[in-house]
């Protein structure tokens, strides 16, 4: 017990410093424009000097993740976050198993949707927008609205469940990320259908929030996983021993 509260930690931490790094690469490398850019024009000249940025340059996530070398971090990155998102989907549902079995079946609905979000992060990671841009934007479409489920339903477990005795701290401040994550959503998917530039931007600003908005969200389930076990995990190969005799009768 206790050595679990790491978990959370390392998933917010290997998405923060990978994305803001292949941010940071990106922009070293004038492949995107600084977040702090407002200004951009529909083509630059091949001998300008300067800082001269189009739609190709708008700092979204995926647009810093595009080109070489930033790519292959960003991909490291994205599947490395997808991974340990699905294990703390999957401890905490054993979490829940344990402690409060009754809200079994609502835990159950919030890894089945984990899993999604964890399969369109992976997706969104591994197919370069500039290559495979379908596959890309649905991957990153379907993780982004599929979390702000995730969240809403971890938000309600959070009342239901007394996992750490703090739940009179952590469920008000999940409800306002939980309820930040869904309204930024909107916005971003609202701007970023948009063509002019300046909305484009703002599109970026907001996954970018997103994106932080989730890490600290993770990161408050440091509290859960504090009290988190090992055996906790027999709970989950339990309940398929108990559904192979009902099986095969």
């Amino acid at each position: 017990m206790g050595v679990w509260v790491i978990l959370p930690i390392v998933l917010c931490a290997v998405s923060f410093i990978g994305c803001w790094t292949v941010y940071g690469l990106a922009l070293s490398f004038n492949h995107i424009c600084s977040l702090n850019n407002w200004e951009y024009r529909n083509s630059c000249h091949p001998n300008e000097t300067g800082n001269c940025c189009t739609l190709h340059n708008v700092p979204t996530i995926s647009t810093s993740g595009t080109n070489l070398p930033e790519n292959s971090l960003f991909t490291a990155t994205i599947n490395a976050g997808s991974f340990l998102f699905l294990i703390f989907c999957v401890f905490h549902h054993a979490h829940i198993l344990e402690r409060n079995s009754v809200h079994s079946l609502l835990s159950k609905i919030a890894v089945m949707l984990g899993c999604v979000v964890s399969v369109g992060a992976f997706m969104a990671g591994n197919c370069n927008p500039a290559e495979l841009v379908l596959l890309h934007y649905l991957g990153a479409a379907v993780s982004f609205v599929f979390v702000c489920l995730y969240m809403t339903i971890l938000t309600s477990l959070t009342s239901k469940c007394m996992l750490t005795g703090c739940e009179r701290v952590l469920y008000p401040l999940r409800i306002v990320s939980s309820f930040i994550q869904i309204t930024a959503t909107i916005f971003y998917g609202i701007f970023f259908i948009q063509e002019d530039y300046f909305f484009k931007h703002i599109s970026a600003v907001f996954e970018w929030f997103l994106c932080v908005n989730l890490e600290l969200y993770e990161l408050s389930y440091s509290m859960e996983f504090y009290f988190f076990s090992t055996s906790m995990l027999s709970v989950l190969l339990a309940k398929k021993e108990e559904e192979k005799p009902l099986i095969l009768s």
